[in-house]
Parts: C-alpha cells; structure tokens; sequence
C-alpha cells in the first residue's frame, strides 16, 4: 500500500483481501490466508495498516428493516429559505432517527435525505411533524422508493 497526495494505492493482495472481506467481514482470517496463499500474520499487518490509513473502518451487520416493519423507503429533497441554515437544518435532521442519510447538494434542493419509515402514515408523520417544522424549511419533495433496485460498494 502507497499513500502520496491523499489517494492510497493498493495491490494485488490488499484488493483479494478487501473483497473477501466486503462479500464477507465475518470470513475468517485464516481461511483468506489459505485461499491467497500468504500468512494470517501478513493479512492482519495489512489490515492494521489499511485502517490506520482511513481505506477502511470498522464493520457492521446489515439489518433488515422490514423484519423490523420499516417497508416505505423515501428520499426528500429538502428547500431550505436560506443557504446558511444547512449547518442548524443537519443539526435537527441527525435528531430524527428515520433519517438515514443526508446530503448537501447541488441543484434545486438544499439537502436531499434518504428516510426510512413503518408505512405512509408514518411517512407523512415524519414530514409534517419533524422535518417541516425545523427553522428554515420552506418546503419539501418527497420521492417514495418502490424497489432498491442496485445496493453495493465500490468495486476494487
């Protein structure tokens, strides 16, 4: 691994092991090691420098939402009265916990976020009661997402 200009470099091995680990964080260490052909030692020194670097962080377990009855997913676009309210709107926004995403963009909208809700009714709950009160929305576009069609990574 080469790190020069903020960009990271990585070879042939560093690009088995993280797809390995992205199909599967769990894989045992040992069992990538076999499959490459290289120590578990190598892997985790590897692995060791690769977080210290910021490449990768952590790992989660991926929930799914509607065993839990969260079916209606939804990304809004959110017009703000004033460009310099973004910082105080995302301050409200991290306090609504059906919000899963938040971007600041380009375009029409000022923030577009990406929410997770049980159904409608509590989709328009959400919208009329958390984010439409917060100081400085003048108002909202709401997108209704029938089917994630594509959900991956980056490919290395």
């Amino acid at each position: 691994m080469k790190i020069s200009d903020k960009k990271i470099e990585i070879d042939g091995i560093d690009k088995e092991i993280l797809r390995h680990l992205m199909e599967d964080a769990r894989k045992p260490i040992l069992e990538i090691a076999r499959k490459i052909g290289i120590s578990g030692a190598a892997i985790h020194q590897r692995l060791r420098k690769m977080e210290s670097s910021g490449l990768i962080s952590g790992s989660k377990f991926v929930i799914n939402p509607r065993l839990l009855g969260y079916t209606t997913m939804a990304f809004i676009g959110i017009y703000l009265d004033k460009a310099m309210r973004n910082p105080e709107a995302v301050k409200q926004l991290k306090k609504i916990p059906e919000v899963l995403e938040c971007h600041y963009t380009t375009g029409n909208w000022s923030i577009l976020i990406k929410i997770l809700c049980r159904d409608n009714e509590h989709l328009m709950n959400v919208l009329n009661h958390k984010i439409q009160s917060i100081e400085g929305v003048s108002r909202s576009e709401t997108f209704i997402s029938l089917n994630q069609q594509i959900d991956r990574q980056i490919q290395i």
